[in-house]
């Protein structure tokens, strides 16, 4: 493991790890596989590039691109010019691009060649916005990246930034209103790519295959911990069932991370009766509630313990989790980091900490949290309060051993006849019976109890089941009040770039015929036949 305590920020990790260890294999993708060496001397390039392009100390500069090696180069080189990444979602529409863009006023964006006509225009729309840069051919009025690579030379000494100093800028989902630029520090993105590492005792023998989207916290967590420790990412472009089976066998992978729905998939997948999964030492599952016999059943299939995990965009990373050799409560997203502070406040009075047990706001405080909301000073006030207690919105109970539960989000609650009713408590339930592959549970009006929930199953091949069984089957585990009224049987779940489920979209998934503009439906492909050799690997 790197000493931590000598980098300033993510921008030192990669130096660091090139002069420890070489030329071992950083990163693979389906093009081409670099080692540390070489992602080091890449990223060194490109910085140089945008500090001669004007893009230098301070400037905001943005991605936007699937996962890919040009995404990982990008973002530390962004980092390394003394420049601030922001990473944007690939799910975003033009609209919201444009309005992310002129609000942290980036000066530049580096995204794939498709979307390169959509950034010209956007950037007649941003005056901020000087260059466009394309991973693929580039028109006129653009720059290609790769001419930037081979333009680029080693690094100059760009003035360090500060432990404190602007890192990154994150923007939320914006479900609620126009999405909010949470503001992360060197320190706080670094600190938690190191505590998590050490949490799940990371090292250079490590192999890790993941499709978690780089822009997304818990994605670049898992990267750059990895990159921390000296191991390896296999980083897919998007997640693929039997793909991820096939890779796992093919590069003796260690480590496997996902969300739940990715694991869902995992075991309703085809192959996984025939999967090697013997290198697997542990996985890791994070971003929405999981259903314990689902962390049972792949744990029988793989033979590694599943640790789940707790984060947001706004801790830059995790919260919580398990230590590896701790003990693995399962339906616990674990205890604080290492130097974190968390609680659970009371809902009546967030200053009084919950009785064990006790529903209420998961509270953290601590080097993690946010800087704040870019530009916004009342959504800030109302995120951390006069004592520094972030508030998440996660609804959480604490047991006596100090591990702590999550119940639901706040606003995803249905109130039902004047009773709460949690989503996730019923996704749980739901998720045990034999012939669900994937389960989400959302609201619908009802004139007489003002809401009721409504259960969106997709079975497993060649499983079935009715409603009243679905209904039947929650009986003996739900209070009469939480039951679900009503099941919709669909072929997918509108979920997001990162495989969470999209609870507001659910009722569209009853009508959708195919993946709307927001929503990406994950579908299952054939795997390679074959293990190409050299420089060009396909993961």
């Amino acid at each position: 493991m790197l000493e931590v305590r000598r980098l300033k920020g993510p921008a030192d990790i990669l130096p660091r790890a090139a002069q420890l260890h070489g030329d071992r294999p950083a990163l693979v993708t389906g093009r081409r596989t670099l080692s540390y060496q070489e992602l080091d001397r890449l990223s060194d390039r490109l910085a140089t590039a945008l500090v001669g392009r004007g893009a230098g100390a301070g400037s905001r500069v943005s991605i936007l691109a699937p996962n890919s090696w040009e995404w990982v180069v990008a973002y530390h080189g962004i980092l390394k010019a003394g420049a601030v990444v922001n990473p944007l979602n690939v799910m975003l529409t033009a609209d919201e691009i444009a309005y992310v863009l002129k609000d942290c006023g980036s000066a530049a964006i580096l995204t794939s060649a498709d979307r390169v006509p959509t950034m010209m225009e956007i950037a007649a729309r941003v005056p901020s916005l000087q260059m466009v840069i394309s991973f693929g051919d580039a028109p006129p009025g653009t720059l290609a990246f790769t001419d930037l690579l081979e333009q680029g030379g080693s690094l100059l000494d760009v003035a360090g930034a500060s432990r404190g100093s602007l890192c990154t800028i994150g923007y939320t989902s914006g479900t609620t209103g126009r999405p909010k630029g949470a503001m992360q520090s060197h320190q706080a993105v670094l600190l938690n790519c190191a505590l998590t590492a050490v949490m799940h005792l990371r090292t250079m023998h490590d192999v890790v295959v993941t499709a978690l989207p780089a822009p997304h916290v818990y994605g670049n967590v898992v990267i750059n911990g990895t990159f921390l420790a000296g191991g390896t990412v296999v980083l897919m472009e998007r997640f693929d069932a039997e793909r991820s089976l096939a890779l796992i066998a093919r590069h003796r992978a260690t480590l496997f991370e996902g969300v739940p729905a990715m694991y869902s998939m995992l075991l309703a997948s085809s192959g996984i009766a025939a999967a090697d999964l013997s290198s697997l030492t542990r996985c890791t599952v994070g971003g929405q509630t999981i259903a314990v016999p689902l962390m049972e059943e792949w744990e029988a299939h793989s033979g590694a313990p599943l640790i789940e995990l707790w984060g947001m965009t706004e801790l830059s990373g995790l919260g919580t989790t398990h230590a590896l050799y701790a003990p693995n409560v399962h339906g616990s997203i674990g205890v604080a980091l290492p130097g974190i502070e968390v609680r659970v406040g009371s809902l009546d009075n967030h200053a009084v900490t919950a009785s064990v047990g006790e529903p209420g706001e998961l509270l953290v405080r601590g080097p993690l949290n946010t800087l704040g909301y870019l530009g916004n000073e009342v959504a800030t006030a109302e995120l951390i309060d006069a004592d520094g207690w972030l508030h998440t919105g996660d609804v959480a109970r604490a047991d006596s051993d100090g591990h702590f539960y999550i119940v639901d989000r706040m606003k995803d609650m249905i109130i039902c006849g004047g009773y709460n009713v949690y989503p996730a408590e019923i996704e749980r339930v739901v998720a045990q019976h034999p012939a669900v592959a994937m389960v989400g549970v959302g609201r619908q009006p009802d004139e007489i109890k003002g809401e009721l929930a409504r259960v969106y199953v997709v079975l497993r091949p060649g499983a079935a089941a009715t409603e009243a069984e679905l209904i039947e089957f929650c009986r003996p585990h739900l209070a009469a009040y939480k039951l679900p009224r009503s099941v919709r049987f669909v072929p997918d779940l509108p979920r997001t770039s990162s495989g969470k489920i999209m609870r507001r979209l659910l009722a569209e998934s009853e009508h959708a015929s195919g993946p709307g503009e927001r929503v990406i439906h994950i579908r299952a492909s054939a795997a390679p036949r074959q293990h190409p050799t050299g420089q060009e690997v396909s993961p």
